[in-house]
């Protein structure tokens, strides 16, 4: 059996999944997220992060999630490191670029990032007539299948808030690692 690790919605629902689908399939919801099935999922969610003063948001997929949340934190003159390999340098069609923001890229034998390749692209990046990076982009299980340890995860992390850099993690695969 070959795996691919593109993304974790490639593949058909489980038999479960189709079963409650047409169990549900002739009751009349609300549209555009005000349902009761992301009513319950939004007060879920609240739960678990043990708060009711944020908002939960869906989109319709992982390439609008992360152009939400990535123009959402960047400035017009800032950009995202990632792998050459990374998501959303490859996969969402130029979705971040479209919005402005640089999508500065390094080499990596196994699709994963670390302090020193991180550090490449900060390097290279010296004057002010440069974007500026400010987004570590990682997606875990990466897109050429290797998996980040937490170790690993939290170097960069510690990596990240030393350099003034914010760490984000791509949701497609997650489920893999």
């Amino acid at each position: 059996m070959k795996y691919s690790f593109k993304n974790d919605y490639s593949e058909g629902a489980h038999a479960e999944v189709l079963a409650m689908l047409a169990q549900i399939n002739e009751k009349q919801q609300g549209a555009y997220g005000d349902d009761d099935f992301c009513n319950q999922a939004e007060a879920h969610i609240l739960r678990q992060i043990g708060t009711k003063d944020a908002k939960v948001h869906f989109v319709t997929g992982g390439t609008q999630a992360n152009l939400v949340v990535l123009t959402s934190i960047l400035r017009p003159h800032e950009s995202v490191i990632a792998a050459t390999t990374g998501h959303i340098a490859v996969h969402e069609a130029g979705a971040i670029e479209a919005t402005g923001h640089k999508v500065c890229t390094v080499l990596s034998a196994d699709g994963k990032l670390n302090p020193g390749l991180i550090g490449e692209v900060l390097g290279s990046h010296t004057d002010e007539h440069m974007v500026k990076p400010k987004v570590v982009f990682i997606s875990n299980s990466t897109e050429v299948g290797s998996i980040y340890s937490k170790s690993e995860i939290e170097e960069i992390s510690q990596y990240c808030k030393k350099n003034d850099l914010l760490l984000y993690l791509d949701g497609a695969r997650l489920g893999s690692a």
